[in-house]
C-alpha cells in the first residue's frame, strides 16, 4: 500500500485538534499537527461558539501545510453533536451557533411536552431526551428569537458550517443529522414534520449524504488566498461516530463507552431499537458508518473533573495525573455524585456544586480535593456499570469487554474503576479513536480501503491496546447499592 497522507479536524467541546495521518503498509500513524482551545462566548446572556475561531485555526494548519508541501489526499472534519447554524437565502450565517450548555434549552424542552407528547416524539425519532437536542433548541428559537428563525433558509450542524465555510456546499451527513431528534432511525430520513407543527418550514432540512462522501474541494478564492485545493471529505461527522468507527472490537461481545467530556456507553446494532422499554431507559439511536445504529445512553464523563480542575488550577496549576495521584491516596467509597444531575450541566463553580449535591442528597461534603476527584470517577464507574445493565436487559445481549476509546482512555484510574465496577474486561485505545476513524473513513472514500473490518483491523496493527481486568469485584459489588440509593434520592428530588 503506498504511503498517504489525510488531514482530521477534531474540534471537541473543550479543545479542536488537527491531527495528520499517514496510511503505510496496513498501519496507520498518527502526528499532532496543532491543538488549541474551543471556548464559548457569552452574548447577550446566551453561550455561544466562536465558528468564525474555528475556521481561523482550521486554516492556520492548511497553511502550514502547503507552505510544508504536505501532499495531502483529503481533509475531514468531526464535532459534537446536536448545535447547528441557520443561512438566509444568500448563504448568510444569521448568527453564532448555540452552545448546547446555554441555559434556555431545558426551559425550551420543558415548554415543549406542554404540548407534544414524549412517547410520540421517542416512538418517531428514537432518541434519548436531552434539553439540549436540536429539536428543543430550535423551540428556545421559536420561542425567543421567532425574527431569526423567520428568516432561515437553511440549518447546517456544526462539521456542516466548517464544510461550508471551506467548500460552500450546504449538506449534512448521516450521523450528525441523527443527533438532532428530528430524523427517523428507522427510514434515516428527516421528519419534517416535527418543524412543521413548531411553525418552521421543512425547508431548512439539508440534504443528507453518507459518511464517506466527497462533498467537493477547498473553494477557489481560499486556495487563492494559500490553501491547498483537497478534496473535503464528509467522514462520519459526529464525533462519537469516527470514534466508535475506530474502536478494535471484533465478533459481538463487546460494547463501547467513548470517553471524554461526555461518555457515550453503547454497543453496534444492525437496526435500532425503539421500544417502551428503551423510551422508559432513555437509550438513543444514533447511525453510524455502513448503516449500523449506535444504540447508546449519554452520560456526563469527565466534565465534572474538568470543570474542578479548573477550580482547584486558580491557585495551584494542577495536572490531571497529579489529581489522579491524589485520587489514589484518598480512601475510597467517602462519596458518590450522579453525573448526570441538573446540578453539574454549567455551574459557576463546580467545587461548589458537588458540595451541594452532597448535602442535598444526605452525604458529607468534602474539600479534600483527592476525595473528591476520587468520588467522580468512582461514581463514574458505577454510572457505566448501571448504564450496562439496562443495556444487557434491553438488547438482550452479554457483554464480556468493554473498549473504552477517545481521550478519557489515557485515565489509568477510571478504566480500573469501570472494570472493577463492571466485573468486565477494559481494553484502552487508542486514545485519538475519532481521528483515527476521522481519517480512515477519508481512506475508505478514497478507495484505499474496503470496508468496517478493514478500518478496525488497522486500529488493532496500528495501535497499543491495554487491558484491565477486575481485582477487586467484590468490595465494588458491597458499595453498588449505595450508589444506586444515591441516583434514587437524586430523583426524588427532581
Amino acid at each position: 500500500m503506498e504511503v498517504s497522507h489525510f488531514l482530521a479536524f477534531d474540534l471537541g467541546a473543550e479543545s479542536g485538534r488537527a491531527m495528520l495521518g499517514r496510511l503505510e503498509n496496513g498501519q496507520l500513524r498518527l502526528q499532532e499537527v496543532h491543538r488549541f482551545p474551543n471556548k464559548t462566548i457569552r452574548l447577550k446572556d446566551h453561550l455561544h461558539w466562536n465558528l468564525y475561531f474555528l475556521l481561523e485555526e482550521i486554516r492556520k494548519v492548511l497553511e502550514r501545510c502547503q507552505k510544508d508541501e504536505v501532499q495531502l489526499t483529503s481533509l475531514g472534519v468531526d464535532t459534537w453533536g446536536v448545535d447547528f447554524g441557520l443561512l438566509d437565502s444568500q448563504g448568510t450565517i444569521l448568527a453564532l451557533p448555540y452552545c448546547y450548555r446555554d441555559r434556555a434549552f431545558p426551559r425550551a424542552m420543558e415548554k415543549y411536552f406542554q404540548h407534544f407528547s414524549a412517547e410520540e416524539l421517542y416512538s418517531l425519532t428514537g432518541i434519548q431526551f436531552l434539553p439540549f437536542n436540536s429539536l428543543f433548541q430550535l423551540y428556545a428559537y421559536v420561542q425567543e428569537n421567532p425574527e431569526l428563525m423567520g428568516a432561515a433558509s437553511r440549518l447546517l450542524f456544526m462539521p456542516d458550517l466548517i464544510n461550508y465555510l471551506l467548500t460552500g456546499e450546504q449538506a449534512t451527513e448521516l450521523t450528525i443529522a441523527s443527533t438532532s431528534q428530528i430524523l427517523s432511525p428507522i427510514s434515516r430520513k428527516w421528519i419534517p414534520e416535527l418543524l412543521e407543527r413548531m411553525g418552521i418550514s421543512r425547508e431548512i432540512l439539508p440534504e443528507i449524504n453518507q459518511p464517506g462522501k466527497i462533498l467537493g474541494k477547498i473553494s477557489a478564492w481560499l486556495v487563492e488566498d494559500g490553501l491547498p485545493e483537497i478534496p473535503v471529505i464528509q467522514v462520519a461527522s459526529h464525533d462519537t461516530a469516527s470514534a466508535v468507527a475506530a474502536a478494535p472490537g471484533e465478533e459481538d461481545d463487546w460494547l463501547y463507552i467513548s470517553s471524554g467530556t461526555w461518555s457515550l456507553v453503547g454497543v453496534e446494532l444492525k437496526e435500532a431499537v425503539v421500544s417502551p422499554d428503551s423510551f422508559r431507559a432513555n437509550f438513543t439511536n444514533e447511525s453510524g458508518l455502513n448503516q449500523t445504529i449506535r444504540f447508546l445512553k449519554n452520560v456526563t464523563g469527565l466534565w465534572p473533573l474538568q470543570q474542578c480542575r479548573k477550580v482547584w488550577s486558580k491557585e495551584n496549576n494542577w495536572t490531571y495525573e497529579q489529581l489522579v495521584a491524589l485520587a489514589c491516596q484518598s480512601e475510597p467509597f467517602q462519596l458518590f455524585i450522579e453525573p448526570d444531575s441538573p446540578d453539574f450541566l454549567h455551574p459557576e463553580n463546580m467545587v461548589e456544586a458537588i458540595a451541594g449535591f452532597a448535602r442535598k442528597t444526605g452525604q458529607k461534603p468534602t474539600e479534600n480535593i483527592g476525595l473528591i476527584v476520587r468520588a467522580i470517577l468512582e461514581s463514574l464507574a458505577f454510572k457505566y456499570r448501571l448504564v450496562i445493565e439496562e443495556l444487557e436487559r434491553i438488547t438482550g445481549r452479554k457483554f464480556r469487554k468493554i473498549h473504552i476509546i477517545g481521550g478519557g482512555s489515557r485515565n489509568r484510574l477510571l478504566n480500573q474503576f469501570t472494570a472493577e465496577a463492571t466485573s468486565l474486561t477494559v481494553y484502552a485505545g487508542p486514545d485519538e479513536a475519532t481521528s483515527a476513524g476521522n481519517i480512515l473513513i477519508q481512506a475508505l472514500a478514497s478507495g484505499l480501503l474496503k470496508d468496517i473490518l478493514e478500518i478496525r483491523k488497522i486500529i488493532r496493527q496500528s495501535f497499543e491496546i491495554k487491558e484491565f481486568r477486575p481485582e477487586h469485584p467484590d468490595r465494588w459489588n458491597k458499595h453498588y447499592p449505595d450508589f444506586l440509593e444515591i441516583i434514587a434520592r437524586t430523583k426524588n428530588q427532581a
